[in-house]
């Protein structure tokens, strides 16, 4: 947690949330969330109760305020702002702080599927076989302390890996693995391991979703969109699968394909994180 002290150095070098919203009134908290999550700015600091932006930040939302002082739509204004950018949305799920989609328990299907390495018959409610019994209860110590705790991440991570010696077919352990990696931006390590889940289990909703985040973060748009298309059809309740597919298709011109999925996010998330952007971008 910074001091004050801290805090009014970073105020004499950056430019505060507070600050950017007393110059430009128009702009809103929502509004400085949306050109994060958009990638036309990005914090250079953060404390417990402010965000900081550079002096380059400071003329983008400058220009989303103009344009808004002019009634543009800010999905027109948002459109603007990313051409002015390379002709493209800079969007980083990872850097903008989207969290991964997590294996919070082993499911009856990979239950089936361990009882099936097991050597078990398919009709058996749930694995007995030790090694099988011990991998579990890894993952289950690796999920509990798998919780968003960063102190906590790297115990979690020895659980998942205690539970791959044991049985390094099961997926849970690796997406979730994965998932740690991503957040200490392992990219890498982190595909890897998601492709590995894939390769075990093409239904895996999780490794799709995930690895659609890391080939928007490395720019490969259309092996995104391939990703999160499957990982729609897999889960089409999942809000957010909707929300960023829908965001990758705005950005590589494919406007009409997304409004389906703007209005998907809505009805999924009608109170959700995200849903004035989608309005905007449904209309």
């Amino acid at each position: 947690m910074a001091s004050s002290t801290s805090e009014d150095a970073l105020r004499r070098q950056f430019y505060g949330a507070r600050d950017i919203r007393g110059l430009y009134p128009r702009i809103t908290e929502n509004h400085l969330r949306y050109l994060e999550r958009w990638g036309l700015i990005r914090p250079a600091a953060n404390t417990s109760s402010e965000r900081f932006y550079t002096f380059l930040d400071l003329t983008t939302i400058k220009q989303l305020a103009s344009e808004l002082d002019r009634a543009v739509p800010l999905k027109t204004a948002l459109r603007a702002l990313v051409a002015e950018h390379q002709g493209q949305l800079q969007l980083d799920f990872h850097a903008s702080g989207s969290a991964p989609a997590k294996v919070v328990m082993l499911t009856a299907r990979e239950s089936k599927r361990s009882a099936e390495r097991a050597g078990m018959s398919a009709a058996s409610p749930l694995p007995i076989d030790p090694q099988a019994t011990l991998a579990a209860r890894y993952f289950v110590e690796g999920s509990h302390l798998d919780d968003g705790d960063e102190k906590k991440m790297r115990h979690a991570a020895v659980s998942y890996r205690k539970a791959l010696v044991i049985d390094p077919t099961l997926v849970p352990a690796i997406v979730n693995l994965a998932n740690i990696h991503y957040a200490q931006d392992e990219l890498i390590e982190a595909q890897a391991l998601y492709e590995r889940a894939l390769n075990l289990d093409p239904d895996c909703f999780e490794a799709h979703f995930n690895l659609a985040n890391i080939h928007h973060d490395l720019g490969r748009f259309e092996d995104a969109l391939d990703c999160y298309r499957d990982a729609v059809a897999l889960n089409p309740t999942y809000a957010d699968a909707h929300f960023y597919l829908a965001v990758t298709l705005e950005k590589t011109g494919h406007s009409l394909e997304a409004k389906p999925h703007w209005k998907t996010y809505q009805e999924l998330a009608p109170n959700g994180e995200w849903i004035e952007l989608a309005r905007e971008f449904s209309e």
